[in-house]
């Protein structure tokens, strides 16, 4: 299949701590590392490593993080298209405590491709599905056009309303108020609406509440589990999967990314 994304890069450090620090304290990291992450990254990422190759329309900063992540993202299978900013590269600081669970910090604007940019649009064309994780409204539109199936997280509700296409599925969390969906935001309205809600699943509309899938083995962080469950939840639609199906897969995915250290089990 032809798989794609189009969205945004974060050059991540991620410090590993047995708790996070108290305000004023000052914490020990048990580990730390960098990698290119952010929710465009880990959907391509996913979608590479399901497919065997995918296809990510982003822009970087024109910097050493920038040519890095691109390179990295290159090495795990994912073609990227990038449209270069004259801009330093969105950055973020990522505490993982003992419980596996993620704090973020991000650092700097959101970078994400515009239909302005001199990308290689054509190569969208045909393509079975794409996951929607940031872009200008016109870029989304020329996405609808050429894509069978769309998908898109509800952090970019308002580039959706603008660009007022009908999405194929549209992946909330119910835990993050930076998500919050209500029937009536986008019009027309998506066609599938999911809500998940961590270990209890979650909800989709048509479609009612759905089951987490078992975790495989032991939690390493929270980090990715949103969008590699968007990512997988898109590669099983273009598959042309039931919905029930498509979620529990998704779910599966999901889990799995528990059990990952970062953004790709680096």
């Amino acid at each position: 299949m032809k798989v794609a994304v189009m969205g945004h890069v974060e050059w991540c450090r991620f410090v590993k701590v047995d708790q996070m620090p108290m305000r004023g304290e000052i914490a020990h990291a048990l580990d730390a590392w960098e990698e290119a992450a952010g929710g465009g990254a880990v959907a391509a990422a996913e979608l590479a490593r399901l497919n065997g190759e995918s296809l990510f329309f982003t822009a970087l900063g024109h910097d050493e993080h920038g040519r890095r992540a691109e390179r990295e993202l290159e090495l795990r299978g994912v073609r990227v298209r990038t449209a270069w900013r004259e801009a330093a590269q969105r950055m973020a600081v990522v505490f993982v405590d003992g419980d596996g669970e993620r704090t973020i910090t991000v650092i700097g604007p959101k970078l994400a491709p515009r239909a302005q940019d001199d990308l290689p649009w054509e190569e969208l064309d045909g393509a079975d599905g794409l996951y929607f994780t940031g872009g200008d409204e016109t870029a989304l539109r020329l996405a609808r056009r050429r894509t069978r199936v769309l998908v898109a997280t509800a952090r970019e509700l308002p580039t959706l309303q603008m660009a007022g296409v009908e999405l194929d599925a549209l992946v909330a969390s119910g835990t993050d108020e930076g998500e919050r969906h209500q029937p009536g935001d986008l019009d027309p309205p998506p066609k599938l609406v999911v809500s998940t809600a961590g270990a209890l699943g979650g909800w989709a509309q048509p479609g009612g509440p759905f089951r987490a899938a078992e975790i495989t083995g032991p939690i390493e962080d929270a980090y990715g589990a949103g969008d590699s469950f968007a990512a997988a939840l898109t590669f099983a639609l273009a598959e042309g999967r039931p919905v029930h199906e498509a979620l529990a897969f998704a779910s599966e995915r999901g889990g799995e990314a528990l059990t990952r250290r970062g953004a790709h089990g680096a």
